[in-house]
């Protein structure tokens, strides 16, 4: 929890301000989210110092006197959700079941007004900070928004924006891509993703603007573009492979597009393993077998996919990953396949081997476990051999690094606490990082400088991805960890250096077995790209 899960949530209190936290269905420790005071309470609103209100998610409520008989009684479970001295401390019940049962909660004893009185107080307090009730809403600046507005084309703009910087270049062999437009006398278009607008869509999506699909943005490219489906997502018709086949051996480029729909992977439905469904891999290495060369392959899912098969053959030229990139997300990868925007997307997550669903899906352990091969999860502790590993992306220009004068290479504790060798550390000399108090941990600021350089030939948006590592990963230290990224606009040929301001206790530290979060004296390393430099914590 303090290690892996927690972290991101209290850097959205901290530092983004998040004014409201969501409990849900899950339970640690055996208790329900909703119910559980020290995560709530203690931790969100006194520790980290939400200043807003904790909502329930849609039914999880529902679930602490229902499917998990968490409490006895529906006026119990009101007790668990909403008292501020003792229990969790949810100020909204995103449902129906705090507004059926708090009014008997009050009369039989479990509640008091006064409980109630806090819960409004949180929420109301947001809205009034809102200026909510500062006359008529529809006169407040964001009181009337029209159609227009959404759709106007700064937002539409927007959304191609966000669909190009999120697409990631997984392959590019022999710079297949980009393609020139005056080279393409004819291309065909293979796959079920490739004309099917819902495809482009992600989970919970709102009604779009235009869509533009990937066929008709490649179709307004070149004149001469010819599509077979070949087979939708889950199954080919026997008689739809020889067409593509037939279409590939006739054209002189050929893309495919294939990957995952909602059908696949949504809230409530979990794929039960990595490979594409169906006979999309059969179908893409006959494609790529008939064409005249190599062939490009566009991939959309929201989650990771086994494609080992495609990364390893010749004839599969360059790999796009596009996630659900939305309505702007045909025109997106159109621009970059004819190199209108240079590709700078990183993974978001981990791809692993289709072995890896033999792990369990409930077994939450971080941590590598070699004496029962347990693999660990994520690119911060899995020891085995990742497809493509987080943070991995192409770009169309070659970028190189170099930490810059100026970057710290040593931090004083200035004995400001007596260190002690941790029981299951003994040759590692740990500090407890809540030992050496707020105002030593807030000292122990590391600036560190990165020179980066677009050797070209394109400009475009580069990520710059800073790691941490320790000498070994032994004692359940992580193999890496990001502790910092930006993104920088390079033209051909620039340079520029980038800043990052970051925290020896925070971005140096490992969590032991019992939660306790330690600085370890001795060298620690930052690295980025092929560049690695030494920080040495000294005492």
């Amino acid at each position: 929890m303090e290690d892996t899960f927690q972290p991101p949530f209290r850097s959205c209190v901290e530092q983004g301000r998040a004014t409201c936290v969501m409990c849900s269905y899950n339970r640690v420790n055996g208790v329900p989210t909703c119910a559980d005071y020290n995560l709530l309470t203690k931790q969100a609103k006194n520790l980290w110092g939400l200043d807003g209100y904790i909502s329930s998610d849609c039914g999880s409520v529902d679930m602490i006197y229902g499917s998990s008989h968490y409490a006895k009684t529906p006026e119990e479970a009101v007790e668990e959700l909403i008292m501020s001295e003792k229990f969790a401390g949810v100020d909204i019940n995103c449902g129906k079941f705090m507004h059926q049962y708090a009014g008997s909660a009050i009369q039989k004893g479990n509640i008091s007004e006064s409980d109630i009185d806090r819960a409004l107080f949180n929420a109301f307090s947001l809205r009034m900070k809102l200026g909510l009730f500062n006359g008529n809403p529809q006169k407040l600046p964001s009181g009337d928004i029209p159609p227009s507005q959404v759709c106007s084309t700064e937002h539409k703009n927007l959304a191609l924006q966000a669909a190009q910087d999120g697409i990631v270049l997984l392959k590019n062999t022999g710079n297949t891509l980009p393609l020139a437009r005056s080279n393409v006398t004819s291309l065909g278009v293979i796959g079920p993703n490739a004309n099917f607008p819902p495809s482009l869509m992600g989970n919970y999506n709102g009604p779009p603007c235009v869509v533009i699909t990937p066929l008709e943005a490649l179709q307004s490219s070149i004149k001469n573009t010819r599509f077979e489906a070949g087979c939708n997502i889950v199954a080919c018709n026997v008689t739809k492979i020889p067409e593509a086949v037939q279409l590939a051996s006739s054209v002189d480029y050929v893309i495919m597009f294939m990957g995952l729909d909602q059908d696949q992977e949504q809230e409530g439905l979990d794929r039960t393993d990595l490979l594409l469904p169906g006979m999309q891999q059969t179908l893409i290495s006959k494609v790529a077998e008939a064409a005249k060369k190599p062939i490009i392959l566009v991939l959309l899912s929201g989650g990771p996919l086994d494609i080992t098969f495609a990364k390893n053959d010749p004839r599969i030229g360059a790999i796009l990953w596009a996630g659900y990139p939305g309505e702007a997300g045909g025109s997106a990868i159109s621009s970059i396949i004819f190199g209108d925007h240079n590709p700078g997307g990183k993974l978001p997550v981990t791809w692993y081997p289709q072995d890896f669903t033999k792990v369990p899906m409930t077994d939450m352990r971080m941590r590598a476990d070699p004496a029962t091969g347990y693999p660990g999860r994520t690119y911060r502790f899995y020891n085995g051999k990742p497809v493509y590993q987080f943070g991995y992306g192409l770009s169309y220009s070659s970028h190189s690094y170099e930490f810059a004068a100026g970057t710290a290479t040593s931090i004083y504790l200035n004995n400001s606490s007596s260190p002690q060798a941790q029981p299951n550390d003994p040759n590692t000399l740990s500090y407890d990082v809540a030992s050496l108090g707020f105002n030593t941990c807030g000292e122990l600021k590391i600036s560190a400088t990165v020179g980066v350089k677009n050797h070209g030939p394109m400009a475009g948006k580069h990520t710059v991805l800073l790691f941490s590592r320790w000498p070994s990963a032994e004692h359940g230290r992580p193999v890496k960890q990001l502790v910092g990224f930006q993104s920088v606009h390079l033209e051909a040929g620039e340079s520029t250096k980038v800043e990052f301001s970051l925290s020896a206790c925070e971005h140096l530290s490992r969590v032991m077995d019992d939660g306790r979060r330690v600085l370890d004296k001795g060298s620690h390393f930052l690295i980025v790209g092929d560049e690695e430099h030494e920080i040495s914590i000294i005492s």
